[in-house]
């Protein structure tokens, strides 16, 4: 009985012990996902597509590559605006944040918002966020 009682006890303390942990874990990785939230808002905001793809999963640009065509497009445009409207968890653990971007054609210095919603992948081999669904698609109702 006193062994039982032992082990239990035991147990309780290394259970309470791993708590701050993982705690810790998680927070680090809130703190992860909003200094790379904030990484695609600069790039966005300052024009910088290429870094902003680095930004997106590998899976998703080695099935989706980023072509000439796409980038010169990307380059005719200034984003003006990125807001965080909101965000969730979803299911899967992966994190969604819709955003409002303010795009202004470089060519007809016309500005309108384009609504998008971005889904963030926890890499857990690589330790990082990734975007998960590409870059937004800045041509949507055009």
């Amino acid at each position: 009985m006193r062994s039982w009682l032992g082990m239990t006890m035991l147990l309780a303390v290394l259970l309470l012990a791993s708590l701050p942990a993982q705690a810790q874990s998680k927070r680090k990785q809130g703190q992860q996902l909003e200094q790379v939230q904030s990484a695609l808002t600069a790039a966005m905001r300052w024009g910088e597509f290429e870094q902003a793809w680095e930004l997106v999963d590998p899976a998703y640009r080695q099935t989706h590559p980023m072509t000439d065509l796409a980038l010169a497009r990307y380059q005719q445009v200034q984003v003006s605006g990125y807001t965080d409207r909101t965000s969730s968890v979803a299911d899967d653990g992966s994190v969604l944040r819709n955003v409002d971007l303010r795009v202004i054609n470089k060519h007809t210095m016309a500005e309108r918002t384009v609504r998008f919603r971005e889904q963030w992948r926890w890499d857990a081999e690589a330790r990082r966020w990734w975007l998960a669904g590409g870059l937004p698609d800045l041509w949507a109702g055009e």
